[in-house]
């Protein structure tokens, strides 16, 4: 099946501008129909939710761009696409470490508020 920009916008969820933002980076390169309108693909849906996988996992837009160019170049980049997943793989997992570790202390902060605050609710019904 294929799509219209306004049909590919409210199946991916972005909007017409962003597309043709994504576009203009080359991070997406629709088809034409012979009126050189935008065509989409389910398969340009399936990149399109890749790329906000990597967008929503933090990996730059610079780097999606890297990463694009290099799809463009077909099986022969599948090495380096694979190595460039399991590095920002692996950023992932430190920001996950450490929002974890953050995480941790917010728990003992507010472990110790809630001891405070039944310490001074008991002296207070002393």
């Amino acid at each position: 099946m294929d799509y219209s920009i306004g049909e590919f916008s409210e199946v991916t969820g972005l909007g017409i501008h962003t597309l043709r933002y994504y576009e203009h980076e080359n991070l997406i390169i629709p088809m034409r129909n012979s009126s050189n309108r935008r065509r989409y693909s389910d398969k340009d849906i399936s990149w399109i939710a890749f790329i906000k996988r990597l967008k929503a996992t933090g990996m730059p837009i610079k780097e999606i761009k890297k990463y694009a160019v290099l799809r463009a170049g077909g099986d022969a980049t599948l090495t380096e696409r694979m190595e460039m997943l399991i590095q920002h793989r692996q950023s992932l997992r430190e920001q996950i470490r450490q929002l974890q570790e953050h995480a941790a202390k917010l728990d003992e902060k507010i472990a110790f508020y809630q001891q405070e605050i039944e310490r001074s609710l008991i002296d207070a019904a002393d």
